[in-house]
């Protein structure tokens, strides 16, 4: 078993370690060349904030507050096993404090001493990509971003990679081409003056002394077991790991807050573990790598994932942090409820890990309410993997194909066995107070013919089922409407008719 991997280890903190008041532990990061230090930053300051307030860098702009907009991106490395990972990420719902140990980039970071552009600068200037420049600096951050991942390492990008990236900027000058046209242009450089040496700033980075996370207003717990023995002793902290939501509580709901545990460095937490019947996908894995995993198993999952928010929204924000948010239009969770995943809850108990798997259709009792206790962690997502014959359908209406929420989103999966449907499982969001599943509908097919009298009845018990509310983004009959003809869509797919998704429409 999977847990069996992850022995206790209490060689940072004990069960009698004692616990004081949290209090301000220094801000580490690389930055230009050199590291940066910073005392008494607040554990709910943005790295928006702190950029343009306390470090006077202006060059990131601030536009939404929300991570929709993509002006305020910057570039975030972190050390791992082959050098740095470079993530663009939204600074304006980004806790300040998330980038301790880390290395960071700003658009004013770019060009050499001399003066000299970046490729990816130069490149928007030869394609007069900035129009107002309003958004420039979190285009070319992004686009940067792109660079390490690909031009960097001598590879140059297609279309697909180039849009991927610029998925979470949005120009309000509708100066797309330019910019598109700007990130053709990049090609791997011969010179030495572009080459970042990241090992030499892994090592750096790496030689930092250990955050002390027992008197830290924002702890960044090492191990699982000094994240359990935090929260056991915290049971109120705000506990994050990308903050694309929890962000919006500093910068739409203007909260603070007093104690955080981030548990994004808990190596047992940013792994996808493969086993015969499920994968484990840990809490601190990112959407992207979390989707990456899920349409490795089941490939039409990857085009539903790629409408999950932006780019750097699905690199930041983790799915376990969906699933624990609850919101009710949730994308990930009508996928999960339909492919029937669980949960491993874990809190510290009596001085050792104390475990409990729940089903995930039985981990909401209500509106952003869930079964977790408050000194648990939702620690892994467990996935069972395909069976034969199984077939799967997943859909999403929101306003916006792409960076949007949804209005209503549903997951079909059952199997398909000489002819009748079983193990039929339906999950939707945006009807109810929680992602919930169909289960009058799904009892209308369970061990039923395929046939299309059958669907037929089944589309009309899905459009009485649930009596959703009307709200800004659609009305109540709106929806009910939208998740019978989903439910036909199904049917559509099901017999191989083409266009049954926007994205088949080349």
């Amino acid at each position: 078993m999977w847990r069996a991997q992850f022995e206790p280890n209490l060689t940072r903190m004990t069960q009698t370690t004692p616990f004081h008041r949290p209090e301000s532990q220094p801000l580490r990061f690389w930055r230009n060349g050199q590291l940066v230090s910073l005392s008494n930053v607040p554990p709910g300051q943005t790295l928006l904030n702190l950029l343009r307030e306390t470090l006077r860098s202006c060059d990131t702009k601030e536009g939404c507050a929300a991570g929709d907009c993509g002006a305020c991106t910057v570039v975030i490395g972190r050390p791992g096993p082959d050098g740095l990972t470079h993530e663009a990420v939204n600074s304006c719902i980004r806790p300040a404090h998330a980038i301790d140990g880390l290395a960071l980039w700003t658009a004013a970071d770019l060009a050499q001493p001399n003066g000299q552009l970046h490729p990816v600068q130069e490149a928007m200037v030869q394609a007069h990509g900035s129009q107002c420049g309003f958004c420039t600096p979190g285009f070319v951050m992004s686009l940067f971003a792109l660079y390490q991942r690909t031009t960097a390492l001598g590879h140059t990008p297609n279309d697909d990679d180039i849009h991927e990236a610029l998925s979470g900027n949005l120009c309000r000058c509708t100066g797309y081409r330019p910019i598109v046209q700007a990130a053709r242009q990049l090609r791997p450089q011969d010179g030495p003056g572009w080459r970042i040496d990241t090992e030499a700033i892994r090592a750096c980075l790496q030689a930092l002394p250990a955050r002390d996370n027992a008197h830290a207003h924002y702890a960044l717990p090492q191990t699982l077991d000094e994240l359990l023995q935090l929260r056991s002793a915290r049971p109120g902290a705000r506990l994050i790991a990308g903050a694309t939501d929890a962000g919006l509580e500093l910068t739409q709901q203007l909260k603070s807050w007093d104690s955080v545990i981030d548990l994004t460095r808990v190596p047992e937490l940013r792994r996808v573990e493969s086993h015969v019947h499920h994968i484990a996908i840990g809490a601190a894995v990112s959407l992207q790598q979390a989707f990456d995993a899920l349409s490795a198993d089941r490939p039409n999952v990857h085009p539903f994932g790629a409408r999950f928010a932006g780019w750097p929204v699905r690199q930041s924000g983790t799915l376990a942090g969906n699933i624990a948010n609850g919101s009710p239009i949730g994308d990930s969770m009508p996928l999960l409820l339909a492919l029937g995943a669980s949960l491993v809850l874990m809190r510290w108990h009596d001085g050792v890990r104390a475990e409990r798997e729940v089903l995930l259709s039985d981990f909401y009792t209500g509106y952003r309410k869930t079964l977790l206790a408050p000194d648990e962690v939702l620690a892994f997502v467990q996935v069972p993997r395909p069976v034969s014959g199984e077939w799967l359908g997943v859909y999403k209406v929101a306003k916006r194909q792409e960076d949007d929420i949804s209005a209503v989103c549903l997951a079909l999966h059952m199997v398909v066995r000489s002819g009748h449907l079983i193990g039929v499982r339906i999950g939707v969001g945006g009807v109810a107070a929680t992602p919930v599943r169909a289960l009058k509908t799904e009892a209308v097919l369970e061990g039923q013919e395929d046939t299309p009298q059958v669907w037929a009845k089944a589309m009309q018990t899905l459009a009485s089922e649930f009596n959703p509310l009307s709200d800004l983004r659609a009305s109540s009959e709106y929806r009910r409407q939208v998740l019978a003809n989903l439910l036909e869509r199904a049917w559509i797919e099901r017999r191989g008719h083409h266009f049954a998704h926007l994205e088949d429409v080349q």
